[in-house]
């Protein structure tokens, strides 16, 4: 007996049976009408025929799984629409026979296995119709391992997510519940993040620069409670997204602001507000704050003999920039300035695009995305450029962070600039070997883990997490005295730790 790949659908009304005991046989008789005079017609419309009528289901067959799942949301929307109808759906992909009209095979069982399953309103299906459909044009999402009775092994089972609805994970119901979703929008500022924050990324497309940017954005944060919202994503990106433990909440715009207005208002009864403000409450001692860029000193180890950094226009440093408005360039006599925009002056006096300035201790740069102080330390450092970025992670009460280019949950990272680009070397084999090896400023001199910071009874605790690389701690009452810390230090309010080419303030959080 020969076969063919079908994809096999099963309808069923909600709650038939009671209805059939409430219900007399006129009243039922419209019921059956209206379920069939709704699912015929799209069925047909997708390509698929009806194999059978079981009373309140329908059993279909249709060649394109892609087909079948948008016929399935059709009539999902068809019956948002009609008074008194709720359906289920579900499928699988497979192999069928079809004798006489009619459908058997290993797929038809499977289909009515994952319909047992399938909560009422929804589209549930298997993973042959996983495999099969076109992923980038159905917007779905897993609900899961089951058991399912008569098939052998777990199946990991799927739900096609229509435009009206959106089922947010549990970690996002609970950070509803407790003020710690932060949505972070594309195009809006860098959000202020709580202690043990969950992040939704909203408007942004799958695999996009400007996704990666946001990622960069954020402090280092557990991979898990990173959440990017979207309908439609290749089957690309989302592996690779998830691949890096992240999350994915499947939904339109509208859909996600439903869900969460919905379960704000549920866990909020009390307030008698219907009104949806995910506030951050901050019950936090301080917040670490990346603030400016440190300039390492001259000669350095007979590598580097000279090196400079560009500012953009959006305020962050850059090895080297097309689009820059002015340029630090650091040489064993100094920090020299060039403007190379308009808007660029030092201590208020502007300086024309083209024009150098050799910078002193204590100037005042302004720039197109704001002001900058210049701070000469007294060792270690030809200058510091400190000005207070969107980029921030609170302290709570016994809290403990760490900084670093890569450090652990919670976190707030270094830049990690690559080029060369911006570094005028030494002669000799010991440069050679380092432009080879891929040295940068950035990654020589801060470790991947530099240091932790501990909020304790007595102060801030900041600890040297690396055995080779120097942390600094500059204090907001001792000028511009540089105190190492080994292998620990208290710091308090306003100081700043400085660490390779990365300045972190400590600030209060009002």
């Amino acid at each position: 007996m020969s076969t063919v790949t079908r994809t096999v659908v099963f309808t069923d009304l909600e709650a038939y049976t009671q209805r059939v005991a409430q219900t007399d046989r006129e009243g039922l008789r419209k019921i059956l009408q209206d379920h069939a005079a709704l699912v015929t017609p799209v069925v047909e419309k997708f390509g698929g025929r009806i194999v059978k009528n079981l009373g309140d289901s329908f059993l279909c067959l249709f060649p394109s799984a892609t087909d079948a799942l948008r016929a399935a949301l059709d009539v999902q929307r068809l019956a948002a629409g009609a008074a008194g109808i709720k359906i289920r759906l579900a499928m699988t992909t497979g192999d069928v026979e079809e004798i006489e009209g009619d459908a058997f095979g290993e797929a038809v069982n499977l289909a009515s296995r994952i319909l047992s399953k399938t909560p009422a309103g929804e589209i549930w299906f298997g993973p042959g119709t996983r495999v099969c459909m076109n992923a980038s044009e159905i917007p779905w999402e897993s609900v899961g391992r089951f058991t399912l009775k008569g098939i052998q092994g777990d199946k990991e089972l799927y739900r096609a997510v229509p435009p009206d609805r959106a089922w947010l994970p549990k970690v996002v119901e609970d950070a509803i519940k407790k003020q710690t979703l932060v949505r972070f929008k594309r195009g809006g500022s860098i959000p202020m993040l709580p202690p043990d924050p969950v992040v939704l990324l909203e408007g942004y497309a799958p695999g996009s620069p400007a996704l990666m940017a946001a990622i960069d954005a954020l402090p280092r944060i557990d991979p898990g409670k990173i959440w990017l919202v979207t309908y439609n994503i290749s089957g690309g990106d989302r592996a690779a997204w998830l691949g890096e433990g992240r999350g994915v909440v499947v939904g339109t715009p509208d859909a996600i602001e439903i869900a969460v207005r919905e379960v704000f208002r549920t866990s909020n009864r009390t307030s008698g507000s219907d009104t949806i403000v995910i506030e951050t409450q901050l019950d936090v001692v301080a917040s670490l704050v990346l603030a400016g860029l440190a300039l390492p000193s001259l000669p350095m180890a007979d590598v580097v003999a000279g090196y400079s950094y560009d500012l953009e226009r959006d305020g962050k440093w850059a090895n080297r920039s097309d689009a820059a408005v002015l340029r630090v360039d650091v040489s064993p006599t100094g920090v020299v300035l060039q403007s190379l925009a308009p808007n660029v002056s030092v201590n208020g006096r502007a300086i024309p695009p083209g024009d150098q300035v050799q910078m002193r201790d204590g100037a005042t740069i302004g720039t197109p995305s704001g002001d900058l102080r210049f701070v000469i330390p007294d060792q270690g450092y030809a200058g510091l450029l400190l000005a207070d970025t969107k980029l921030r992670l609170p302290l709570p009460p016994m809290g403990r962070a760490e900084l670093g280019r890569e450090p652990a949950a919670p976190g707030l990272p270094f830049l990690d600039r690559r080029g060369q680009d911006n570094i005028r070397w030494c002669p000799g084999p010991r440069a050679q070997r380092a432009r080879a090896g891929g040295f940068t400023l950035d990654r020589a001199m801060a470790g991947r883990r530099q240091a932790i910071v501990e909020v304790e009874s007595d102060g801030i605790r900041v600890t040297t997490a690396h055995d080779r690389c120097t942390t600094w701690l500059l204090r907001s009452t001792a000028g511009n005295r540089l105190e190492k810390v080994e292998p620990a230090a208290i710091a308090w309010l306003d100081d700043l730790i400085v660490a390779g080419t990365a300045v972190v303030a400590i600030r209060s959080t009002d």
